[in-house]
């Protein structure tokens, strides 16, 4: 079955001149390793074809569940020379998240069993006691 990113993951992602960088974190261990995956340098360069001219590069990130993407020559020169205003580095993480991938109904049951978990913990969270 395929699902957004958005569905095990969340994102944040900026711009430096004509570089868009993205932090893509899965909210749980299930989660990571349906990213670590399926979400590689091709298939966000693929995802990004209209408009993205230069290459993607990829970093696994397992200690905090995430993942480091760098889009080059991804803004037409940079943010004061790009025409698309409304798209610029900081918008680009909501793009990032509708992209699909192929999962297993167990694999996507796995990742909705495992609790969420995030920078500030909750009582039920199972980390807090640590």
């Amino acid at each position: 079955m395929k699902i957004r990113l958005a569905d095990i993951a969340h994102a944040r992602s900026g711009d430096k001149a004509d570089w868009v960088d993205f932090g893509l974190f899965a909210w749980n261990a299930a989660g990571y390793e349906l990213l670590a995956r399926e979400v590689t340098a091709e298939r966000v360069q693929a995802h990004f074809a209209p408009w993205l001219t230069g290459k993607v590069a990829c970093w696994p990130l397992p200690r905090i569940l995430a993942l480091k993407l760098v889009l080059h020559d991804a803004l037409q020169g940079g943010g004061a020379r790009n025409l698309r205003l409304d798209n610029l580095g900081k918008a680009m993480a909501g793009a990032l998240l509708r992209m699909q991938i192929d999962v297993s109904e167990s694999e996507l049951a796995q990742c909705r069993a495992q609790p969420r978990l995030g920078w500030w913990p909750s009582d039920d969270d199972p980390l807090a006691a640590q």
